[in-house]
């Protein structure tokens, strides 16, 4: 189950994100959206765990946790159109 990661601090790293996401279950993978341009977040990122059980104690510990100053809007990933 992939997980949408938003309100991320411009500072956040993939390794960063995948740090928060490890003490609720085994991670597939954990990106941040960049710019193609400049590198720069684009301040959400997706978190994917190979269980919708991890993920959805992710979403309820994530959700609204403070992240550099940011509270973490976390929920499940809509599917790309």
């Amino acid at each position: 189950m992939k997980l949408y990661v938003g309100n991320l601090s411009k500072q956040v790293t993939d390794s960063q994100l995948n740090d928060l996401a490890v003490p609720y279950g085994k991670i597939v993978s954990a990106n941040v959206a960049t710019e193609r341009s400049s590198g720069e977040s684009k301040g959400f990122g997706f978190i994917e765990f190979t269980s919708a059980d991890e993920a959805r104690a992710a979403i309820t510990g994530l959700d609204g946790r403070d992240v550099n100053g940011q509270a973490l809007k976390v929920n499940e990933a809509k599917p790309r159109k």
